[in-house]
């Protein structure tokens, strides 16, 4: 699918889902503004969408911060004039029993996962509005369809982002921007390299596999939406 003439953002952007996601994007012609909290990851990705011939910008910035994704937006629409896409990659996982849960992890995780997410999706709004078009895509998770023991915290983040969601595809409607959530199975990124009790990361989808269903979301004619899309593992959820 081409994304010919659009312009993306995408969060999370230095690694895993969100870095594939923005490779994929250039490749399909879009402009990819790269977002996370540090800047070295994604002037990685920066350069090698560049060297493929694409283009992208990186900033830097902590989507739980509001004032710094009101500058990450404004800064988006002085280098390309318009924001089409947005998608919110941007993600943190901390797994133990509630028993044994820190608070801190899950307030980190609420805050990355939920909040971030939040903010990114209202401080682009106006652009899209403005223009009555526009595609927002939320990762989410197969948790919210299955119980994973351990992941209380960031189950609750992934639950949260899926009813708001529901509720901006709705308000979004009438103004022509589609909203979406993309739930995907175990995937194999670094997030898993501290969890002792991983699955089978060869089991596992891939990255670019995920690129490719948020391409296909991103990528569908006007008048048509994928609001809510579940991608797993062939062999079986993970």
């Amino acid at each position: 699918m081409s994304l010919a003439g659009q312009v993306a953002l995408v969060t999370g952007a230095g690694r895993g889902i969100g870095r594939a996601i923005a490779q994929a994007f250039a490749g399909a012609g879009a402009a990819v503004a790269l977002c996370a909290r540090g800047a070295g990851g994604i002037s990685v990705v920066e350069r090698e969408i560049a060297a493929a011939g694409g283009r992208a910008l990186a900033v830097a910035a902590d989507v739980r911060d509001e004032a710094a994704v009101a500058a990450l937006a404004s800064r988006v629409l002085e280098a390309f004039g318009r924001i089409d896409c947005l998608v919110n990659a941007a993600g943190v996982a901390a797994f133990a029993p509630v028993a044994e849960a820190k608070a801190a992890d899950w307030d980190e995780q609420l805050s990355v996962n939920l909040r971030g997410a939040f903010l990114c999706c209202r401080a682009v709004l106006p652009a899209m509005m403005a223009r009555r078009s526009g595609t927002i895509i939320n990762i989410g998770s197969v948790v919210t369809s299955r119980a994973l023991p351990g992941s209380a915290a960031y189950t609750a983040s992934k639950y949260g982002l899926l009813g708001l969601s529901r509720v901006l595809a709705e308000e979004m409607r009438p103004h022509g921007i589609r909203v979406g959530v993309l739930s995907a199975g175990a995937t194999d990124t670094p997030i898993w390299a501290g969890v002792p009790t991983a699955p089978d990361r060869e089991r596992m989808l891939r990255p670019a596999q995920i690129a490719r269903a948020a391409l296909l979301m991103a990528g569908l004619e006007p008048g048509a939406a994928l609001e809510e899309l579940t991608i797993l593992p062939q062999g079986g959820i993970l």
